[in-house]
């Protein structure tokens, strides 16, 4: 019978979401300039404007804590690493 760590099971769930959260976040941004560059060529219209700000906002509302996991993560596989835990 195999032992399963559950901090080992809890750590994969969390690197799994934060990369789902870091593609969200960077299309997001895309998005955002492609949207910008959009209402740029067609005179500024107010609401792809809006739409561009708040393409931005939500890219970093979702990015930063994914990109703050990630981290996190890493560095708790490296402290293992480093104190022969694994």
């Amino acid at each position: 019978m195999t032992h399963v760590d559950p901090v080992l099971v809890q750590r994969a769930r969390v690197q799994r979401i934060a990369n789902l959260a870091k593609r969200v976040g960077y299309v997001l941004f895309l998005l955002s300039m492609v949207l910008f560059f959009v209402a740029l060529a067609t005179n500024l219209p107010s609401g792809l404007t809006a739409a561009a700000a708040a393409a931005l906002i939500a890219g970093c509302v979702v990015l930063a804590p994914a990109i703050l996991l990630g981290y996190a993560v890493r560095g708790a596989e490296r402290d293992d690493e480093e104190n022969h835990r694994r």
